[in-house]
This record gives C-alpha cells, structure tokens and sequence, in this order.
C-alpha cells in the first residue's frame, strides 16, 4: 500500500511521495520490496494513488513480478486491498514502515497455516495511530483493543486469508479499514494469528525524516 498522503509528514508530503521518503539513505518503498522477495513472494501489486510517478519511478526496472493499481480517493486500508483484485491468501504491507530484516519472512512464516494474521511490536508502542491488539494463546481476539496495559501494538503487516478476505467487499466507510475485516472474520470464528516481530521504524513527523537519517549519514 503505497497511496497514502502522509498528511502528519506535511508540508513535505506535499512534494514527496512518504514511501519514497528515505530510512538510511535508501527510499522506504525500495526495502519493503526488498523484504518482499526476501520472504519469497511472487507477483506484487502497488497500490499507488498521491503523486503516483515518484513511486513507480523508483520500482521502474526492479526484476521483480509488479504491476500497479490506483486508489484515486484515500479510502482506506480495506479500498486499497480491494482495489488491487487478488485471491486469497495474500500478505498486505504498508510502503512507509522499515522492518527488521527477516521479519516479513519469519510473519508469513508464521501466519500461514492460519485464516489470517495480524503483527504486533512492542517498540513504537500503541498511541495516535497505533492501536494495540489483544492476543490471546497466540491468537487475536481484539484488534483494536482500548486497554491501556496492552503494549502490543499493531504494524502494518498483515496476511488475509479466504474468511477475511470475504470481509472486505461489506464494510460500512469511508474509511474501509482492514482492522474492521480482521475483527469481523474473528467474529465470525476465523483463527487470526498474532504474531510479534521486531521494532519497525517510521516515518510520522517531519523531524523523523533527519532523526531516521542520522546513523546513515555518520557513516558516510
């Protein structure tokens, strides 16, 4: 998902697309797809939307399967995913998160033999923006849980199988968010995993952009 407008990163989101923004001198975009292949997925579908041309600029000529869809209108993580038309099971990541490596290859590891699975991060914590998620013998039972003891927050990073994928066409939105798809497979007795990984990194304000820059800029 790489369509959002990064209002909280304004007035330069206004210029630059967030995911082709840079975590250690390298656009954020270009790692996630790194990590993509790493985990050994096949053909992937960027869901692009404000100023488009920056993303696919800097995909154009990865070797890699990738096609492009559009999402005009910020709808939505739930109207991103459906707009890209793919079968489940599949893996949904944000383009603006840096994850440890490995990560998104030991997640899929592990949320494959479920009806769907959701990841969690201990660091950043929950707070505006990220909810926390309540897990339960490994298994979500609230994906947007309002208990403030819970430092379980969730990432973006999520697999859908078949019981939340036929969610997602029924939501009531704008927005239509997948945490709502999620919470309503659950409810509907889907087995969603919970699986926690490493610290991710962000960018959310604008000072993010040069504090995430700093260890990559000593080194030079």
């Amino acid at each position: 998902m790489a369509a959002g407008e990064g209002s909280r990163l304004r007035p330069i989101t206004e210029r630059y697309a967030k995911p082709a923004l840079p975590i250690d001198g390298r656009p954020v975009v270009v790692t996630v797809l790194h990590d993509l292949v790493d985990a050994g997925v096949g053909r992937v579908t960027v869901v692009v939307g404000h100023l488009r041309e920056q993303v696919e600029q800097l995909l154009d000529g990865f070797p890699h399967d990738l096609r492009y869809v559009e999402q005009p209108e910020a709808l939505g993580s739930a109207d991103a995913v459906r707009r890209a038309g793919l079968e489940a099971p599949y893996l949904v990541v944000g383009a603006d998160t840096r994850f440890q490596p490995g990560d998104v290859g030991r997640f899929l590891a592990a949320a494959s033999e479920y009806d769907g699975a959701v990841a969690v991060r201990r660091r950043p914590p929950p707070g505006p923006g990220r909810s926390a998620v309540r897990i339960e013998d490994g298994l979500v039972t609230r994906v947007l849980d309002d208990d403030p003891a819970n430092q379980l927050a969730g990432a973006p990073l999520w697999f859908v199988g078949q019981p939340v994928h036929l969610e997602l066409p029924d939501l009531p939105g704008p927005p239509f968010e997948i945490a709502l798809a999620v919470q309503r497979a659950i409810d509907h007795g889907a087995r969603v995993a919970g699986v926690e990984i490493g610290p991710t990194r962000d960018l959310t304000r604008p000072v993010d952009l040069v504090e995430e820059n700093f260890g990559y800029l000593k080194g030079l």
